[in-house]
């Protein structure tokens, strides 16, 4: 089947039907640069309709037992994996790699976790006088939008928490990557109730409307810094619940006792994995000086092996940025060791590339890079990389590679971000909550905290003296 055949029977999914309105717009392979499909497009007036549907559904999603709610995220699991083949087509050429769909087998593990998550009850007094006890209650409907590094999986996380706890989403891909998404939502049509879960794709208005609309009363939104500080000044007037994960700008830490010919694939595979386009990715390392040559050689081999098998960026405007940051590199006194321009050839191809003799005031060590460049930095003293590591608006993650573990658990826990490991950088699963601090985000995903985030914590109090009344 063509990627437009499978992309003819795909729509908006709004109240239970999938709709579309012939209005489209274009979908690239980033390993080509051509256009490979039209998607539905939706419109204003489709956020009404998605946002009345939710509404309508909310009062009795919220009341249908606990146990069916996690039933119907096991049955949406089954659908998935039924319908994998379709699903991972139009991923794969929307990210331009073949077996993107993994993404999609891993969307099935994060949901089936979520739909055994507790809803604890939480009991603080149980007297004679009274009753005092924390309850989840729903927060309603939801805005739920995903970038385009993990449409798929981040997406499913989001509707699967929400719906759990008892909330109606209205959700939406980027327009980079919406295929995935669209895909599911055909796949979920006859599975999920009315109103209860609504997909649209389009373009950067429809988010903000999803954002503004004010039936909207919480925003779950994964993506840059900048979109995230528009969206939460136009949610502020109505003081509307957030759950932002904004990226970050990594920090490894590598101590003089480590064995480089074992640390250095790891931190490679963590800074150049997804082609450098995962948010809890290695985007810089500081490495002590008296290892610092030995690292950059090691880095610099895998990354001329390896760089041949990477896919590409996944859009044109973040193949740009990436070629940018490395050119404004180079143009400060940097060197390329690896890579530094552009690969020839057609699709948004960039060269796994190391780059040295760099530092704060450089913008691909100060900002965000999220593609195929790592700054290799050389210290003396680890209490100046840690003031260095921290030295930044964004908090996500963090690591120390050290053999000292102790040493290495006083020193990650000076890093100001929501994550740091000792001795392993990008790990997310669905039991352990992710999130950054600073700039990097607020709230968290994943485990009891990403629950709790979708849910309002209503406390009870029962005073048991009949007389009271």
């Amino acid at each position: 089947m063509s990627i437009q055949n499978a992309v003819d029977s795909l729509g908006h999914l709004i109240n239970g039907e999938i709709i579309t309105d012939g209005n489209t717009f274009s979908v690239t392979n980033p390993s080509t640069g051509e256009v490979i499909a039209q998607c539905p497009s939706a419109s204003l007036g489709m956020v009404d309709q998605a946002m009345s549907a939710a509404a309508e559904a909310l009062p009795t999603w919220s009341a249908t037992p606990e146990e069916e709610r996690r039933e119907l995220i096991r049955r949406m699991c089954d659908a998935i994996e039924a319908g994998f083949e379709v699903v991972d087509q139009v991923a794969s050429a929307e990210k331009g790699t073949a077996g993107a769909g993994s993404e999609v087998y891993y969307s099935t593990i994060f949901g089936r976790h979520i739909a055994e998550q507790r809803l604890p009850v939480e009991i603080l007094e149980d007297t004679e006088d009274r009753t005092v006890k924390v309850v989840r209650v729903p927060v309603g409907v939801v805005a739920a939008i995903a970038p385009w590094n993990a449409p798929i999986l981040i997406l499913a996380e989001k509707i699967f928490t929400a719906l759990l706890v008892g909330n109606t989403v209205v959700a939406k891909p980027s327009p980079f990557t919406p295929l995935g998404t669209l895909a599911f939502a055909r796949l979920w049509k006859d599975i999920v109730p009315p109103g209860v879960l609504n997909i649209l794709a389009g373009n950067d208005a429809v988010g903000e409307a999803m954002v503004t609309h004010p039936t909207t009363r919480m925003i779950s939104f994964t993506g840059s810094v900048a979109a995230g500080k528009k969206i939460a000044a136009a949610a502020a007037p109505d003081l509307k619940n957030l759950l932002f994960e904004l990226g970050g700008n990594d920090a490894a830490i590598v101590l003089d006792d480590v064995d480089v010919e074992k640390v250095a694939p790891r931190i490679y595979a963590s800074a150049f994995g997804g082609v450098g386009q995962i948010c809890a990715a290695t985007k810089r390392v500081y490495v002590h000086e008296s290892i610092y040559e030995e690292m950059v050689d090691a880095l610099s081999a895998l990354a001329r092996e390896q760089t041949k098998t990477m896919g590409p960026l996944s859009t044109r405007p973040q193949f740009e940025r990436v070629a940018m940051l490395v050119e404004d590199a180079l143009e400060r006194g940097g060197k390329a060791v690896t890579g530094g321009k552009p690969s020839d050839g057609p699709g948004f191809f960039y060269p796994a590339t190391i780059v040295t003799q760099v530092g704060q005031g450089v913008r691909v060590v100060d900002e965000e890079q999220f593609g195929p460049v790592l700054p290799v930095i050389r210290f003396k003293d680890v209490d100046w990389a840690i003031d260095q590591a921290n030295s930044t608006e964004y908090g996500l993650c963090g690591s120390v590679w050290t053999r000292d573990l102790a040493r290495g658990e006083r020193l990650a826990a000076r890093l100001d971000c929501g994550t740091s490991w000792v001795n392993q950088h990008t790990e997310v699963a669905p039991h352990i909550p992710f999130g950054g601090v600073k700039s990097s985000g607020i709230g968290r995903n994943n485990g009891q905290p990403g629950t709790d985030a979708y849910a309002e914590l209503k406390t009870i109090i029962v005073y048991k003296d009949p007389d009271r009344v």
